[in-house]
């Protein structure tokens, strides 16, 4: 079996990991997903092991993507309801090339092998040494970008919570910013705006990586996004809980005008 396919191709949780086949299931129903590929824990390992032909396949199948490229983890039990090994395994946005691929995905293998990754596994019961599989697509360049839970994940109200900030939505996920906070009943309707303090953005370089970016004053408390946009974003919603079930975890970004799903996920149970 290939152990390298497009994110459409990837449907074996065990081979993949649970991001992959996530993101495979949402381009296989339409979802707008980046494109990307599916890489297995094998393959990943392999990788990690300097093994040239494993090297040689990962960097050829991914020639055909456009770049800069976000490469991160999908480990197999990452991102289910009961631990969402959030901060634990590391992401790498806007590696530039694919020369530089197989070091990105070493650096991958690497984190979710590290002393607190091990350790957050144990915490959450996991004990058994982690198939690391990657996940590797587009890198987009964000107007705006952020969260969605489609139901509100403090009091379970049926309704979509939404969190968001321009550039890149490492921002919001990584407390970088007080982002901007909405609230939208299912029909579409915002039911709360409350601007956030928004005083820089991530963007890529041309270089590789990313820079925090200074935003311009009349930005900061500005709102991110307008009405038309939550409209979209509670449509994305309704059409991931088509595909993949309720009470869901999503990352999202508007680039260029259009809204592109980044990650569903399972909304992650407090109370461990």
């Amino acid at each position: 079996m290939n152990e390298v396919l497009p994110l459409d191709k990837a449907r074996d949780t065990a081979l993949f990991g649970s991001k992959a086949v996530g993101l495979g299931d949402a381009a296989r129903a339409g979802l707008p997903v980046p494109p990307g590929l599916a890489l297995s824990g094998e393959i990943v390992e392999a990788v990690a092991g300097g093994d040239e032909s494993a090297i040689e396949s990962v960097v050829q199948s991914a020639m055909p993507l456009p770049r800069p490229l976000a490469v991160r983890s999908s480990a197999v039990d990452e991102d289910g309801a009961e631990a969402s090994f959030a901060g634990q395994h590391l992401t790498l946005l806007n590696v530039p090339s694919t020369d530089e691929l197989p070091s990105a995905v070493r650096d991958i293998w690497w984190s979710a092998n590290s002393d607190s990754a091990i350790t957050y596994r144990q915490r959450v019961g996991l004990f058994t040494r982690p198939s690391v599989g990657v996940v590797v697509q587009a890198l987009l360049d964000p107007d705006v970008a952020g969260v969605m839970f489609t139901q509100n994940p403090m009091n379970g109200a049926d309704e979509r919570v939404i969190e968001g900030s321009w550039g890149l939505g490492e921002a919001v996920v990584a407390g970088i910013v007080i982002p901007d906070h909405f609230r939208v009943d299912r029909s579409g309707e915002p039911l709360e705006r409350k601007a956030g303090l928004k005083r820089v953005a991530i963007r890529a370089v041309a270089s590789g990586g990313t820079v925090e970016e200074e935003v311009p004053d009349e930005m900061v408390e500005r709102l991110c996004l307008d009405d038309g946009q939550l409209q979209e974003l509670n449509q994305l919603a309704l059409r991931c809980e088509q595909v993949y079930g309720p009470a869901r975890d999503i990352e999202w970004a508007f680039a260029g005008g259009t809204l592109y799903l980044l990650q569903c996920r399972a909304i992650t149970r407090t109370g461990r």
